[in-house]
């Protein structure tokens, strides 16, 4: 982790949120997903916040988990740098379930006629909006789009929820 260029401050945030981060794997499990994060296209500073805003993720099945979520992702449109960049500000996306969580938030965008490419700017923007609950996406999202928002106006109401 001191490799990443974390503090001595962070490294204990990190170990005392996720202890079983001790009992992990050096070989077989940090240092792969480390690589993985770097090959997603982010920077050692990026895997580090990453890695201490979310912890668990060094835990995560790698195939099981985290690569089918950015299949995911990209299956939506973003590219390499927008996958990284949503995971860095919102690292827990990566432990939240495909089915019961992340693809219903996206079906309510789709509900109220928001294109593919506008998805991915609402979601790349402010990917915290995976993790509210429907209700929290949908109230705000029915109320703006009755009065004809733009998709702007949609990403500046759900900063109150950040």
């Amino acid at each position: 982790l001191k490799e990443l260029g974390m503090d001595n401050s962070q490294v204990a945030k990190t170990i005392t949120t996720f202890p079983q981060l001790m009992g992990v794997s050096l070989e077989e499990n940090l240092k792969p997903r480390v690589q993985w994060l770097k090959e997603l296209g982010m920077d050692d500073s990026q895997v580090a916040k990453t890695i201490t805003t979310f912890p668990q993720l060094m835990g995560v099945s790698l195939e099981e988990n985290l690569k089918p979520r950015v299949q995911w992702l990209k299956e939506l449109g973003m590219d390499d740098s927008q996958v990284a960049k949503t995971i860095v500000k919102f690292p827990s996306l990566m432990g939240c379930s495909l089915e019961d969580n992340l693809k219903p938030k996206v079906e309510i965008l789709r509900e109220y006629e928001f294109t593919d490419i506008q998805v991915v700017r609402i979601l790349s923007t402010f990917p915290v909006l995976l993790g509210l609950s429907s209700k929290q996406v949908r109230t705000p999202v029915s109320c703006l789009a009755s009065i004809g928002c733009l998709e702007e106006s949609l990403v500046v109401h759900l900063h109150e929820f950040d």
